[in-house]
C-alpha cells in the first residue's frame, strides 16, 4: 500500500475555494528531519492576521518580489492582501520574524476545488526582497520537464512530529525525501478504500505522485513545499505550494520552480 501518496500539481504553461482554517491546519511534515541552516533559501512560511500572525501555508519565493502558494490556501476567504504576511527563510517559526506585506492575490482562474488541480497562487510582495546567501528565489523548469518514476524529491516544511502531534518549539524546518510513483500506480492506489468510481481519475494529467510501497516514510500537511534533483546532477528542481493532508493520503498543491 502506498502512504502517503503526494499528489503533485504541476505548472504547465502558465502561472495564472476557501482557504483552512487555521485551527483546522496541521502545519509541516510527519517523518522527517530537522533541515541544515544553509538548505531551501527560498522556503517562505504564509502568516494570516489573528491574535498574532500565525503560520498557516508555505510557498517558495520565485522572484524577488513573487512567491509561489497554493489556491487552497489564499481561496475566496482571503481576498484582502492585508490579511497576509511572508517571512522568508527561517530556521525556526517566530523567532526571528520580519514579515513582509503582500501587494496582490492572484489565484489560478481554473481552480475551484484541490481534488480538480489548478491549485496554483501567485503573492506579489509589496516590495522586492534583497537577495543574499540566505534567501534566493528558486528557479522555475521548463513547464515540459518531465520526472521518471523512482526520482528523488524532497517536501519541507513546518509540522507535525506524528499523526495530530504538533511540531513543539522551536518549530524547525524539516525536509524529507520520497520518490516520485507512477501516476497510473497512484491512482490505482488513491482508489483503495473509496468509493470513487474507478473511472474517475484522482490523478491528473498535471499532477505528481510520491511515496513509499509499503511504508509511511513522511506526512506533508499545510506549509510543506516539495523539490526534485532533475536528471541533470546538481539541479533542483522545485514544486512550492501550501499542502492539503486527507486522511492518509496526501494532497499538495504545488507548481515546478
Amino acid at each position: 500500500m502506498l502512504k502517503p501518496l503526494l499528489l503533485v500539481l504541476s505548472l504547465l504553461a502558465s502561472l495564472l475555494r476557501a482557504a483552512p482554517r487555521p485551527a483546522e491546519q496541521r502545519v509541516g511534515i510527519v517523518g522527517g528531519r530537522e533541515a541544515s541552516g544553509s538548505k531551501w533559501r527560498w522556503q517562505v512560511s504564509l502568516r494570516l492576521k489573528s491574535s498574532y500572525w500565525i503560520h498557516f501555508c508555505g510557498g517558495s519565493l520565485i522572484h524577488p518580489q513573487w512567491v509561489l502558494t497554493a489556491a487552497h490556501c489564499v481561496g475566496p476567504d482571503i481576498q484582502s492582501p492585508e490579511l497576509l504576511r511572508v517571512q522568508l527563510r527561517e530556521q525556526h517559526l517566530y523567532y526571528e520574524d520580519q514579515l513582509l506585506p503582500v501587494n496582490r492575490i492572484i489565484v489560478h482562474p481554473n481552480y475551484y476545488l484541490v481534488q480538480t488541480g489548478a491549485d496554483i497562487a501567485l503573492l506579489e510582495l509589496k516590495d522586492a526582497v534583497n537577495v543574499s546567501t540566505h534567501v534566493n528565489p528558486i528557479s522555475l523548469p521548463p513547464a515540459a520537464e518531465t520526472f521518471p518514476s523512482g526520482t528523488s524529491c524532497w517536501v519541507t516544511g513546518w509540522g507535525d512530529i506524528n499523526n495530530a502531534v504538533p511540531l513543539p518549539p522551536p518549530y524547525p524546518l524539516k525536509e524529507v525525501k520520497v520518490p516520485i510513483v507512477e501516476n497510473s500506480l497512484c491512482d490505482q492506489k488513491y482508489h483503495t478504500g473509496l468509493y470513487t468510481g474507478d473511472n474517475i481519475r484522482i490523478v491528473l494529467d498535471d499532477m505528481l505522485c510520491a511515496g513509499i510501497l509499503g511504508r509511511t516514510p513522511a506526512r506533508v500537511t499545510q506549509g510543506g513545499r516539495w523539490s526534485a534533483k532533475s536528471r541533470v546532477p546538481g539541479c533542483k528542481q522545485v514544486w512550492s505550494a501550501g499542502v492539503r493532508a486527507v486522511q492518509s493520503p496526501t494532497i499538495l498543491a504545488s507548481t515546478p520552480g
